[in-house]
């Protein structure tokens, strides 16, 4: 079992070696879903990857049922050296994503976009060092700091027609958000290939199929590339 808690819901990936067989998304993660999930299966291992803190009541029930329970942080052990200077505030999915992207395309220098609440963009090299990243506000934030910080601007969202040049000020908007961050993402890549022969680029989280769709330079887009990577960590763990 991977659990993924992120910032607005919780998913739980069940795997039965390196697929997927269920996968779910919850709102908030209570003690009688983790209940219902071990009635239902025999589940062996278990892995948390939490942006946000996971109670602690949870986190011993789940304790009780698990043989092996892994929460991720700096210290847990994995098939991925970090280069991160400060590696305590490294985000876990981010780490989850890069491993995730090493177990698809190993031996390979990856970049990494997690499209979510937030933009991130990691890099790691052939040889497995994950070499940090950056991070920008995500298209919600975007749409929604534009109303907050100003009095005129109205709130916009991603749906509607997005023009080189808007035409009103919905269209100002949302061409503005919305180019802004596939011109971001398009200068990261090229910039990442300027400095390497062979790159992969992976794109995750829920705008990365909006994204995907409009961005020039081939890219893989991979809806559950952190639970794969929470999975390969797990699975490693149990080998040491």
């Amino acid at each position: 079992m991977a659990i993924d808690q992120g910032n607005t819901s919780a998913k739980v990936f069940i795997f039965s070696g390196n697929d997927i067989v269920e996968s779910r998304r919850y709102n908030e993660l209570s003690v009688n879903i983790v209940d219902d999930y071990f009635a239902r299966i025999d589940i062996s291992g278990v892995i948390v990857s939490s942006v946000q803190n996971v109670s602690k009541e949870l986190i011993n029930h789940i304790s009780n049922y698990a043989k092996q329970l892994i929460i991720l942080d700096e210290n847990t052990p994995m098939p991925m050296t970090i280069e991160y200077r400060s590696p305590k505030k490294l985000g876990r999915d981010r780490i989850a994503a890069a491993v995730g992207a090493m177990t698809i395309k190993p031996d390979s220098d990856l970049l990494i976009i997690d499209a979510g609440t937030a933009i991130t963009i990691d890099s790691v090299d052939c040889n497995g060092k994950y070499l940090g990243g950056n991070i920008s506000p995500g298209m919600t934030i975007r749409f929604k700091a534009l109303n907050d910080y100003t009095s005129k601007l109205p709130i916009v969202s991603n749906e509607g027609d997005i023009p080189d040049t808007g035409y009103d000020t919905d269209t100002a908007i949302r061409a503005g958000v919305v180019l802004g961050i596939l011109y971001e993402i398009e200068g990261y890549i090229e910039r990442q290939k300027a400095q390497t022969k062979d790159l992969t680029v992976f794109i995750t989280g829920g705008d990365s199929h909006f994204l995907a769709e409009r961005i020039k330079n081939p890219i893989f887009e991979v809806e559950t590339l952190l639970a794969i990577g929470l999975n390969r960590i797990l699975l490693y763990n149990e080998n040491i």
